[in-house]
């Protein structure tokens, strides 16, 4: 059996960066994790990823999401072929607030999500 990094979902890697508890429970579908990943660790990724040309769906719990190096800027704004996006965390996932909201506000009014 290939090593969960070899791991292909159509053609496209899946990458998991938090906490080891959030993370683990991704690896038993084949994901590729990296647990207990601090924002360092999401640029090395993100830069690597970028550089090898693969296609792939990069699930980031909030506070990593929130930490907004230069790769994770960049990727997001690129868009394409890395699609990154945010997981509540494990332990508070009521103060789950995606990005997506505030610009759903934005167009929508205030009102929009209620």
């Amino acid at each position: 059996m290939p090593p969960a990094s070899d791991k292909r979902f159509d053609g496209a890697r899946l990458i998991v960066l938090g906490s080891a508890g959030l993370a683990d429970g991704f690896s038993l579908i084949g994901a590729e994790v990296h647990a207990d990943a601090d924002p360092a660790t999401v640029e090395t990724v993100l830069e690597q990823l970028a550089r090898s040309g693969d296609a792939a769906l990069v699930l980031l719990e909030t506070p990593l999401a929130h930490a907004a190096g230069p790769w994770l800027n960049r990727l997001r704004d690129e868009g394409g072929r890395i699609v990154i996006t945010e997981l509540p965390p494990l332990p508070a996932p009521q103060d789950f607030a995606p990005a997506v909201d505030e610009v759903l506000r934005a167009v929508l009014g205030p009102e929009a999500l209620k």
